[in-house]
């Protein structure tokens, strides 16, 4: 059995990101654990930040959320280390993904953000992604930042029908 909580809850974050074919965000994983109860959003942080540190997870920021990867070596240590998960907590694991899968997936496939460029405009990139698959990715350039996070807010709301617009139009 493991032989420190912070194991646990890193074993845990591994295992959920090992069940899943796309990333997780932070909220997405602390959304389960912080919900069953299992520890408190700061040891949450800090074990993804350990997580993140150790390599056996990879970290990308989109906006306001942060989208987590399993790598090789966070793969082989829950492979390795997963009896020390009890089949109760892996069962739990395995039906939250079951009643949410759609929706997590849903959820990350589509990132927009904005930054000013070198030109002094404000950049907005919106991105929708099937598996590792990009679907679309485009760059749109405004004089405004306002403009540029109202075009991020609604690509997040509007992607499907501007997505099938586009291709409609285009093919």
């Amino acid at each position: 059995m493991v032989k420190n909580a912070l194991t646990l809850y890193k074993l845990m974050v591994l295992y959920m990101l090992d069940r899943v074919d796309f990333p997780l965000t932070k909220n997405q994983i602390g959304d389960f654990i912080l919900e069953k109860g299992y520890t408190n959003y700061f040891t949450l942080q800090q074990v993804i930040g350990e997580l993140i540190e150790t390599k056996f997870v990879t970290a990308q920021s989109y906006r306001n959320r942060t989208h987590l990867k399993l790598t090789k070596e966070g793969a082989d240590a829950v492979h390795y280390f997963e009896s020390d998960i009890s089949p109760e907590i892996k069962a739990e694991i395995d039906e939250y993904f079951k009643q949410n899968s759609i929706e997590l997936r849903n959820e990350v496939s589509v990132t927009a953000e904005y930054y000013k460029s070198t030109s002094g405009e404000y950049e907005a990139r919106l991105m929708a992604m099937d598996k590792d698959v990009r679907l679309i990715d485009l760059t749109i350039s405004v004089p405004i930042e306002e403009i540029a996070q109202s075009i991020c807010d609604n690509w997040e709301k509007k992607h499907q029908k501007i997505y099938q617009y586009l291709c409609k139009q285009l093919f």
